[in-house]
This record gives C-alpha cells, structure tokens and sequence, in this order.
C-alpha cells in the first residue's frame, strides 16, 4: 500500500507515540499481563489461515460462536487474539470442548499485539492471514495499515461505532479510507451509515447481531447452578450485581447501602467487571459494616445479609438464574452499558442506569416488552430492585417472553461464516 507524505508523517508520528508509551505500559496492571506476547518480544505467532481478533470476553464468546459454526472442507489455523487476560481464558477454556469433533481446525490463543506500526508489521508478515476478523469495535490503524501491505482480507463483523467515536475517527478521515477493510457487518442500519462515513458505504452491509444466537433460555436443564445454590442460604432473596465498573462503584456502594436497609437479609453477589477492584470492594464494604466473603472462599451457604464477591469466572449466567433482582453495571456512568441479554434469557427482568448506548441495536421495544427496566439514576435503580424482590415476575414467564422477543432477531452467526468461508477460499 503506498502512501503520500501526509500519511507517512502520521504514521510515523503515531509510531513514535506508541514507542515513547511502551515502557509505561508495563506498569499498567491490565497490560503488564501478556506485555511480551503484545510487544512480540518472545516468539512471533506461527503462520494462520485465519486470524480472529477479541477484544475481551464478549468478543471472545463471539469468536467462540463464529468457530462453532465455521463449515470447513479442508484443514486451516486459526490464531485467536485477545486484550484481556479474561479474554484469554474465556478462549482457552472453551476451545477443547469446541474443537473437539472439529479436527480440520488448528488453532493458537495469544495476547493482540500493541498497534505500534513497526511492532504490528512484523507481526502480520509472520502471520500472514489469509482473512482478518476484526470483531464489533477493533479498529486498529497499524493493524490495517499491516494488512494492507500484505495484501491480507479483512472483514469487520458484527460491527458497532458510536457517534462519539466516529467524531474521533474523522479527524483523520482520507487514512481511514486508505485503511479500509473488504467487508464490514454492522448490527444496525446507525452503525452500517457510520461504517460508511468513515470507509465507504461500497462493502458495508447490515446483520443481525451474534449475540441474538447467543442467547438462549437458561433454564435448569441448560445451567448447572448446583454449586451456587449450595452457597445460598434458603429462603432469602438473592440480588447479583454484574460487571459493575470502576467510575460507578460509589453509587453502587449508595445502592448496595440502600437494599441492606430496607431488606438486611438480602444476600448479593458482586461481580467487579474487573478483578482488581475487588480490593476496593472489601474496604469498602467493611466500612459499611457489610459482611463479605471471597466466592473463592465459601463452599458452604453464607449468612443473612452477606455480600459475596465473586473472584472466580464462569459462574454469572447460573447466578442470574438464581437470583430475584439483577442490576447491570457499566451504566450507572457514561460507559455505554454492559450486556443484559443474559440476564434476561436466565428469567429476570435486568435493571439498568441510563448509559446503555452499546446496546441501543437492542431497540426500545426490549423495554416496552417488560424485559428490561431503564433507571434515571442509582435511587431509581435501588427502588426498581426493592419492587423486583417484592414482586418478582415468574421466571418462566420471562424466559417464554424473551423466547419470542429473540427468535426473529437470529442469523446473524450464519451470515457472518459464510461471508467468512466465502472470503477464505475464494479465488
């Protein structure tokens, strides 16, 4: 790919950037995780068919989904990339079970590179990836500009892009046109119109989200919540408070406050969205005289009135089909919201704060069906949480309305593999 000198300039300014903040990136808790896998200071990732790049665990869970139902009549490596150590688990975790009957498919998990220019160059030229998948928002400039040197595919699939991070991006908009992938999928005709500005509307098409095929009624049959069942004291309600995030946690600290008052019985299960909150969390709570317990830690039901925090992964949907009341995090601040739709398939009716842009491709009607209730604000979610205890709606009554609510919203998985197929093996 050639480049006029505004292009280059920008890029070598971009690459400088990246240079001067690497050696403060080890010291980022979140990044010093995998730092010489991103810096590709051990061995480079070996050469793949196909690269699937996650930004954490919901990307993960869609890459999982894509592998699921990739329909392959020869062999091929796939290297999976995330940014998250939870996205790396998520990955390595599920792919023995999921590549179990699938023998055609070799695949590799590693850390995503940093996108430094220099750094994201050598490492597509060892990969060199028939087909790049870059999954919802991974817009990586020194990742495009790499490909398109090697003359590498790459598809966005199940695309989203807010109007804030669009204003970003055309600050800098004849690059992005010079980046542009072969193929975008966007998950609403909003998103497909933003691709557009940003890319050229030539390749970009509109599909049904993945994560519609994700959700599925989590009914006992479906969910093995033995484990937290044995945790729970019987007869108390149970309130999960999910992915809460670190610019919201004092008003979740105010609701937390505000349950225990009016129902001091009330076990909860905080899940911080990121581990190393928990430390803020046990102090915290102590100072509220709230009890606690590490969910790593208790194996036997807990007391009236304890909060559990969970430390350990994979136990969120069955806690959700335990739970009377559910809040979810990342929605209480301006973060866009965190993903409902497991709640809800799990047979409760999810609370939430006003962010909830991420998941605007949901649509309205998802509250209009009695499926998910919207607060203004913390003392509006605590109130809708109180009446959920008071009056929870029958579980299975959610799950059969969710049922219907989803069942016309799928396809977008298959949409997605025969793009990817057709993308792999063409000529």
């Amino acid at each position: 790919m050639s480049m006029n000198f505004f292009h280059k300039t920008a890029f070598g300014f971009y690459d400088l950037s990246w240079r001067m903040a690497l050696p403060w990136l080890k010291l980022n808790q979140r990044l010093a995780e995998g730092h010489a896998q991103r810096a590709l200071k051990d061995d480079l990732p070996a050469v793949a068919d196909l690269w699937i790049q996650a930004a954490s665990v919901g990307e993960s869970f869609l890459a999982l989904e894509i592998l699921k139902n990739l329909q392959l009549e020869q062999p091929i490596k796939i290297l999976l990339t995330a940014n998250t150590h939870q996205g790396i688990d998520i990955l390595d975790q599920a792919l023995p079970e999921l590549l179990r009957d699938k023998n055609q498919i070799q695949t590799a998990v590693r850390y995503f590179p940093f996108d430094k220019p220099s750094i994201m160059a050598a490492a597509v030229a060892g990969i060199r990836p028939n087909v790049m998948v870059l999954l919802e928002t991974e817009i990586w400039p020194g990742l495009l500009q790499a490909l398109k040197a090697q003359r590498c595919k790459s598809i966005i699939v199940n695309g989203r892009i807010t109007a804030k991070s669009l204003k970003r991006y055309l600050l800098w908009p004849s690059i992005w046109q010079s980046l542009r992938p072969d193929r975008i999928l966007a998950i609403s005709p909003a998103d497909a119109d933003r691709f557009g500005r940003l890319f050229g509307q030539d390749a970009v098409v509109v599909m049904p989200n993945i994560k519609f095929d994700r959700v599925a009624p989590s009914t006992p049959d479906h969910v093995d919540h033995d484990q937290i069942r044995s945790i729970l004291p019987a007869g108390l309600p149970f309130v999960v408070f999910a992915s809460v995030r670190h610019e919201e946690e004092a008003k979740v600290k105010k609701m937390v406050r505000e349950i225990t008052r009016n129902r001091p019985q009330a076990v909860m299960g905080l899940f911080p969205r990121h581990l190393q909150r928990l430390k803020y969390w046990q102090d915290e709570l102590t100072q509220l005289g709230k009890q606690w317990v590490l969910r790593s830690a208790v194996s036997n039901p807990v007391s009236a009135g304890t909060v559990i925090l969970w430390d350990t992964f994979g136990e969120l949907m069955p806690a959700y089909c335990l739970s009377q009341a559910t809040f979810i995090g990342g929605s209480l601040a301006s973060l866009g919201g965190q993903n409902f739709l497991e709640a809800i398939v799990s047979g409760v009716i999810p609370v939430i704060g006003p962010s909830w842009e991420n998941f605007a491709w949901v649509g309205q009607e998802i509250v209009d069906a009695g499926l998910l209730r919207v607060a203004n604000d913390w003392q509006q979610a605590a109130v809708f949480i109180l009446q959920e205890l008071a009056a929870p709606r029958p579980r299975a009554e959610v799950i059969e309305t969710a049922q219907r609510f989803f069942e016309t919203r799928r396809g977008g998985t298959d949409q997605a593999c025969r793009q990817i197929e057709a993308m792999l093996f063409e000529k």
